[in-house]
């Protein structure tokens, strides 16, 4: 996994940001960047791969060590804001706003997926970069386990929808929920079944 910051390497380019997020897929909570520089020559202990392929422990393990050993940041788009600039948009400034709020200035930057946000930086769209880019891999468990922690939280504020099980996605006993209770304020009012149930209210 790294092959892409190794090229970068040789080209004399050392402060590379792998860009990753979490979070486009569900019907609730916001979508979650992150931004991450690994120091040039660290060796992690704990395995890093992309966050969907890690267990839940392993992921906070890598999470800690990242957040111990790396500069990092990760920004968020709420529901709102997602309703209104749709998914991809929201997602989009989510990145750019992660990698500004670095610590350290990035001379590179990688991005997961084909398309890149706004940013001043030079950078590059990696397809499947979290399998295929360190950087990216970090990034994107920095954005997956704080936008479960955020989710947990809001278990707590709306415990009738079972966040802390499903984080948002569109499962069959959160679709069961909506349709009991009602959309809560952090549904996406773009995204079905939640569109459809306010229609059908009008």
């Amino acid at each position: 996994m790294w092959t892409i910051e190794q090229e970068l390497f040789q080209k004399g380019i050392t402060a590379i940001a792998g860009v990753d997020e979490a979070g486009r897929g569900p019907l609730a909570g916001p979508v979650v960047a992150a931004a991450v520089i690994i120091p040039r020559g660290y060796c992690f202990r704990e395995k890093i791969a992309d966050s969907k392929k890690l267990t839940a422990v392993r992921r906070q393990k890598a999470y800690q060590e990242i957040i111990n050993s790396c500069h990092y940041a990760y920004a968020l788009v709420d529901e709102k804001e997602i309703d209104k600039d749709n998914i991809l948009n929201a997602a989009l400034i989510a990145m750019r706003d992660a990698v500004y709020r670095l610590p350290a200035q990035p001379q590179w930057v990688l991005i997961d997926g084909p398309h890149r946000p706004d940013i001043s930086y030079s950078c590059t769209a990696v397809i499947n970069g979290d399998e295929k880019s360190i950087s990216i891999a970090c990034a994107s468990i920095i954005a997956k386990v704080t936008r479960d922690n955020l989710m947990l939280a809001y278990d707590k504020v709306y415990p009738q929808y079972g966040f802390a099980r499903h984080k948002g996605y569109g499962t069959k006993s959160h679709c069961q929920a909506i349709f009991t209770h009602g959309p809560c304020p952090i549904h996406r009012k773009s995204f079905q079944p939640i569109k459809n149930f306010l229609k059908s209210r009008i």
